[in-house]
């Protein structure tokens, strides 16, 4: 009998010569990623027509994962490395994802004809709701980056009953003030638009470097042949309106929030402010050290952790195992209670490639954990 059951292993998920179960797990792990191409699907809003891809199925009284990217970017660009990522699977096994491209950075993608007038950011929201009728889905945990967080922001005050959380990465909810546009205009006239859109994705520190990555994203965007486009969502990017937050007031994200900033990332400093301005006891911020101005992409292993604690948090995955973030922020938040009492529980975590000890600060101040 123990040779006949060997026998069916082996049938059922041979091993080649040499190779381990932890590799033969790995492979299979690619391979599923490989084969889920997700399903790609087009509605027509009032404000044109929106490209979008669904993986996975519905799962009962479970809301969807759904995506927005930021400029120069599109879904697959923006995300994929951070849904590969090995511990992400156990995610989104448990969801079913909607990847949104705003209209023309989608793959394939025709260039609008000149004088096309492009959806604000505001319309771009709006259409949201045509998606989620044509899937029938009725809530979601929005993750955007960028002009998709500012989309997402926008939908989740619009609809606070559609939305479970939000994980907003690099997120300005101001409008851009006369010096903001005057500057625009200037390093419009010495800047090509490629290196523009670049320098609001990463940092100058690492435009500098010229790693791999950014060898990669700059050839993506200057040669993409929706160019024209891209330049549109830009636009429309830098002429949004003030998301006008203001915590304790009627402006406020009434669902959980995840705020998510690389260390000295191009948009740290806007961030930082948004924090400032919402609801403490439903807002985490998390600043990643190491991780560049696209967290997503050079960090998606302590994301996903951070995004599995989430998760936890509002009631999902409780079965999970906790990582090592999740851990430590735990363990920070008991420590703090314990010595603040009743304070309010805004919190920051705060991600370091070195290895460091938990401590916290006075009242009045968020915790900080290295890890």
């Amino acid at each position: 009998m123990a040779e006949l059951q060997e026998v069916q292993i082996t049938e059922e998920k041979p091993l080649l010569p040499g190779q381990t179960p932890e590799a033969a797990k790995e492979a299979e792990l690619a391979a599923r990623i490989l084969l889920d191409q997700g399903q790609t699907h087009s509605v027509e809003t009032p404000y044109g027509s929106v490209t979008f891809t669904v993986y996975g199925t519905p799962k009962p009284k479970r809301p969807a994962i759904l995506t927005y990217h930021d400029v120069g970017l599109n879904y697959k660009s923006c995300f994929q490395p951070l849904f590969q990522f090995g511990d992400m699977q156990e995610i989104i096994q448990n969801f079913v994802r909607v990847h949104v491209d705003a209209p023309g950075m989608e793959e394939g993608a025709a260039v609008f004809p000149l004088g096309y007038q492009y959806p604000s950011l505001d319309q771009l929201a709006d259409m949201i709701p045509c998606i989620l009728q044509y899937l029938n889905f009725s809530t979601i945990i929005g993750i955007g980056v960028g002009a998709g967080a500012y989309i997402l922001s926008r939908y989740a005050l619009n609809h606070p009953d559609t939305v479970e959380g939000l994980v907003l990465i690099n997120i300005d909810p101001n409008a851009k003030g006369w010096m903001d546009w005057a500057a625009h205009k200037l390093t419009g006239l010495t800047s090509s638009i490629s290196e523009m859109i670049l320098g609001h994705l990463f940092s100058q520190e690492e435009l500098s470097g010229n790693s791999e990555l950014i060898q990669k994203y700059r050839n993506i965007i200057t040669h993409a042949p929706n160019l024209d486009n891209i330049e549109l969502y830009w636009n429309s990017y830098n002429n949004r309106r003030d998301l006008n937050f203001e915590r304790g007031g009627d402006i406020t994200l009434k669902c959980p929030v995840m705020l998510v900033v690389g260390d000295q990332a191009p948009h740290e400093d806007a961030v930082v402010e948004c924090n400032s301005k919402l609801d403490p006891t439903q807002t985490s911020f998390l600043k990643m050290a190491d991780s560049g101005g696209q967290p997503q992409l050079t960090q998606p292993g302590k994301l996903t952790e951070a995004f599995k604690y989430f998760l936890q948090g509002m009631g999902y995955m409780a079965s999970s195992c906790m990582t090592r973030l999740s851990r430590s922020r735990t363990a920070s938040l008991t420590s703090a209670a314990s010595i603040d009492g009743n304070r309010s529980r805004s919190r920051t975590l705060s991600q370091s490639s070195e290895s460091g000890t938990l401590s916290s600060g006075p009242p009045g101040h968020t915790m900080e954990v290295s890890c």
